[in-house]
């Protein structure tokens, strides 16, 4: 079996992403491998259109900021409580869709294994929502485990 030495979780708060780092925890103490959690700020699925450009700079960006934050800060707990070694990193900045963020950190940080959660999204909820997991999967530089959570909601 593969021993990993890094692990990319990418987290958004969701179950579904939960479900992906208690999967990543339990390979990471089996290989002694590093875990990387990994939020990107998307902006875009926060905005409506209807704000103005200063309430946007200042007070939507400085929220999904501190938001970000605290959930890598909480996950990052949780990693520690394993005995295990965690890196942070908020992705606030920068042109990009989130799957393009996920991969060139995984090439960058030299990880060896994403762990992703999917919500496993069917037929037009698919089409309309789009899928990071997908998108991720495609590009990637390593190998990715899909950790698939229950779509709520029949498509």
């Amino acid at each position: 079996m593969t021993r990993f030495r890094h692990i990319l979780v990418p987290i958004d708060g969701s179950p579904t992403s939960d479900k992906a780092l208690d999967e990543a925890i339990r390979l990471a103490v089996f290989s002694g491998a590093k875990i990387s959690l990994l939020h990107v700020m998307d902006d875009l699925s926060h905005v409506s259109g209807f704000e103005s450009a200063t309430y946007y700079v200042q007070q939507l960006v400085p929220m999904m900021r501190s938001a970000g934050e605290n959930l890598l800060a909480k996950e990052g707990e949780k990693v520690l409580a394993h005995g295990l070694q965690v890196e942070c990193v908020l992705i606030a900045e920068g042109p990009g869709r989130v799957f393009e963020h996920v991969a060139d950190h995984a090439r960058t940080s030299h990880a060896d294994l994403i762990v992703l959660g999917s919500h496993g999204r069917r037929g037009v909820k698919r089409v309309l929502l789009g899928s990071d997991a997908e998108q991720i999967i495609r590009h990637a530089p390593v190998p990715v485990l899909v950790v698939r959570g229950k779509d709520e909601s029949p498509a």
